[in-house]
């Protein structure tokens, strides 16, 4: 272990003195480097259980443990799928506090690769050299969306890696298309935080481009009576986990994404799926460049029980550009789906990942949170 290191945020760090914390009174580290080489420290001293915070970005935050079997056993899986081999270099650009920057450094010492580390910024390939032969990296869609927008010219770089994973959010149609230009493989992930990061994964560019998951081998997965999926393996610790998420289960390693169960709404008697809402106005965006975030969501309503509402993050919309979005949603949408009400937020509350949390959006405009 004498020489081998890692780079974090331009700053190089030999595994020893990582394990030993013997440059902690030489070398001056802002938090979110503290915290980076915290988990470092006790992975290399082989600390067997870690404590980790959910997102909170479908309910409120929590603190679960998950053992070093775990985190190794998805490890090994995106290796092997992969083919990382030792010397490849991972650029780790995710929050380290969270599974996903987590795994990724699980995934470099595991596979024994050349790891640089960044702050998690809307592009960070700004803080990495252009000359980098990068092999891996994962991303949240708003960076691949940002490199591709502001950095063309990082493409080739992009082009050149073994895969691209991107996960934490759901991927709009501008973004998919957008990812058409990248020739490495981009696979759009699905897991959470109890299942160690993804059980499952789906290829979003080139002629495999697929609308459904592919889960992972040895990792079995269901149905309860809700439809929702249901998960087991030693990434589960073998013990079934019963998930929020409505599926179509294709076959027994195949799935296609619905929307959460949490996420339907009611309205006069008639069950409408948030996410499919979501897609039908994103389709509407999808030739405008500067398109707003927004989601659905349910509010009461004395006739229906529950309505669908819009909200929009910017200022309000002038009244003939928010009647032409709805005359371009109605040969999309049922009746039912359609939304009665738009609101507006200047700035959508967001949890510590950049993941927009609706419930705290809500209530600052005052509105229902159930």
């Amino acid at each position: 272990m004498t020489d081998k290191s890692l780079s974090l945020n331009g700053k190089k760090f030999y595994y020893d003195e990582i394990a030993s914390y013997s440059f902690r009174n030489s070398i001056p580290l802002n938090g979110y480097e503290s915290n980076t080489l915290e988990f470092c420290r006790s992975w290399l001293n082989g600390v067997q259980e870690f404590p980790i915070q959910t997102s909170g970005s479908t309910g409120v935050p929590k603190t679960i443990t998950l053992t070093r079997r775990q985190l190794e056993a998805s490890a090994r899986r995106t290796i092997d799928m992969l083919n990382l081999q030792p010397g490849d270099c991972t650029l780790v650009c995710l929050n380290t506090e969270y599974i996903a920057g987590m795994m990724m450094l699980v995934r470099g010492f595991e596979a024994d690769l050349k790891m640089m580390i960044v702050e998690p910024i809307s592009n960070p390939l700004t803080l990495v050299s252009p000359e980098e032969n990068i092999a891996f990296s994962s991303f949240v869609p708003m960076q691949l969306h940002t490199i591709l927008q502001e950095a063309p010219e990082r493409v080739g770089q992009l082009n050149h890696m073994k895969g691209i994973l991107v996960g934490g959010a759901p991927v709009t149609p501008t973004q998919q298309r957008e990812l058409q230009r990248i020739l490495a493989p981009i696979y759009h992930t699905y897991g959470m935080t109890e299942t160690a990061s993804h059980i499952a994964l789906r290829k979003l560019n080139g002629p495999d481009a697929a609308d459904y998951y592919d889960v992972l081998e040895d990792i079995a997965v269901g149905l309860d009576k809700r439809g929702c999926l249901t998960i087991k393996g030693d990434v589960t610790n073998n013990e079934l986990l019963v998930t929020n998420d409505i599926v179509e289960l294709l076959t027994p390693t195949r799935f296609r994404w619905i929307g959460r169960a949490d996420n339907t709404i009611n309205t006069g008697g008639v069950k409408v799926q948030t996410e499919k809402v979501e897609l039908a106005i994103a389709e509407t965006f999808i030739d405008n460049i500067d398109s707003p975030r927004f989601f659905v969501a349910p509010q009461p309503d004395e006739v229906l029980g529950e309505k669908v509402i819009l909200v929009l993050e910017g200022e309000k919309l002038p009244e003939e550009e928010e009647e032409q979005l709805f005359e371009r949603l109605r040969p999309l949408l049922r009746k039912f789906e359609m939304p009665k009400e738009v609101y507006y937020s200047r700035a959508f509350s967001e949890t510590a990942t950049g993941k927009i949390s609706r419930q705290r959006t809500l209530q600052k405009l005052g509105l229902h949170t159930d």
